[in-house]
């Protein structure tokens, strides 16, 4: 039975919490809360904060159950400074957790956020429920040590990122893709009080460290993931040039309890470009 329910992530107030390790972490917690749905935990990409999330997705993910976004270490409106390895964000993501006492939660990981979510379920296993793993890759994966050279490489190391560079980055080059995009770009436009603090080139740095370790090619390190026992839904769009769609499928052959999702005609930002489908479809397995 539904217990409280509070505005979308257009509305909702930013929240701040001192977690033990000394990092005052910026989040953001509304939605449908229940006595028998867990939180979904909810960890973005590169260089982004806690305004780069679609608010059509997690606001229709929000009417079944409590959200959780949180910007980590150095990024956005938290205090700390980022780390540049994975291991390091994962167990920023777990003091977070601790300092909001979750100790069970349900756990979605998109891009970079996929990363971090392999290891924080990696490290506490008892505490997830269920996984999602969006737009990512395992570690020692194939072909991610170094995004794409062109127009993928341009646009995600840029200064100052504009929105074709993230028409580039997440929307595929088809018409109908691209006109999806600018919606989404619309809708990151929403809201406008309390918007969050831009990430600074230190955040683009340390990232890109982690994630060019992260990516070195290491077959040996699919075996970790035999360690993942929770159910785990991974899906990407049949195209995605910036962690490229093959790591999906590894994580699905891999992960011992998995269900693999593609999107069609859709880049590393499917989900923005489907945001009530992919919405539907986490629901739907959270619930299952």
């Amino acid at each position: 039975m539904p217990i409280e329910t509070v505005q979308s992530q257009i509305g909702t107030p930013n929240l701040h919490v001192e977690a033990a390790d000394g990092v005052t972490y910026r989040y953001r917690r509304f939605g449908r809360a229940s006595t028998s749905d867990l939180p979904l935990v909810c960890l973005v990409h590169f260089r982004a904060n806690l305004d780069n999330w679609d608010p059509e997705l997690v606001d229709a993910i929000a009417a079944e159950r409590e959200v959780v976004l949180v910007d980590l270490a150095g990024v956005g409106g938290s205090t700390g400074t980022t780390p540049n390895n994975v291991e390091e964000m994962a167990y920023n993501a777990i003091a977070f957790l601790d300092a909001i006492h979750l100790s069970r939660y349900d756990l979605l990981g998109f891009s970079l956020g996929g990363f971090i979510a392999q290891e924080i379920v990696l490290f506490r296993p008892w505490q997830v429920r269920r996984l999602v793993l969006a737009g990512t890759a395992p570690r020692g994966g194939h072909d991610i040590h170094l995004y794409t050279a062109g127009a993928i490489r341009d646009a995600a190391f840029g200064d100052a990122p504009t929105p074709t560079d993230l028409l580039t980055l997440f929307f595929e080059k088809s018409a109908s893709s691209q006109a999806k995009g600018v919606e989404f770009l619309k809708r990151l436009g929403l809201r406008s009080a309390e918007r969050d603090a831009s990430t600074d080139l230190l955040v683009r740095d340390a990232q890109l460290t982690a994630i060019s370790a992260w990516g070195v090619r290491d077959d040996s390190r699919l075996q970790r993931l035999e360690s993942v026992q929770q159910p785990v839904l991974v899906a990407n769009g049949d195209n995605d040039e910036m962690i490229p769609t093959k790591n999906t499928y590894l994580l699905a052959e891999h992960l011992p309890n998995a269900r693999l999702s593609i999107y069609p005609d859709a880049g590393h930002g499917f989900l923005f470009q489907y945001p009530v489908e992919f919405a539907a479809e986490v629901n739907a397995f959270l619930g299952g």
